[in-house]
């Protein structure tokens, strides 16, 4: 796909998008973003991921790098509510008062 790339590179390329939030069109690279998109998106789909993350932490490990000391968990993925349906103080109505 992207010959004028090695690898390695296309890979930053890669953490500089996700980490920076910024969208892959406004990425500045040397080949078209869609060609960087196409690795990530192919390479999130067969589990290169998963499988660069586990091995890393295995050589860490076995290298006596590991830190676990802090461990923070990433929350992107977590359910958050958006509002109550309810009022926060069940004493008082939402409703408009009714002249009688």
């Amino acid at each position: 796909m992207s010959s004028k790339l090695s690898t390695f590179q296309i890979f930053n390329y890669i953490l500089y998008v996700l980490h920076t939030g910024m969208q892959w069109g406004q990425l500045k690279c040397p080949v078209r973003w869609s060609n960087i998109y196409r690795h990530h998106y192919r390479w999130s789909k067969d589990g290169s991921y998963e499988r660069l993350f586990e091995s890393s932490v295995i050589w860490l490990n076995d290298n006596d790098l590991l830190d676990l000391f802090a461990l923070h968990g990433d929350g992107s993925n977590a359910v958050a509510k958006k509002g109550a349906t309810g009022s926060t103080t069940p004493a008082t109505s939402t409703r408009k008062a009714r002249n009688p």
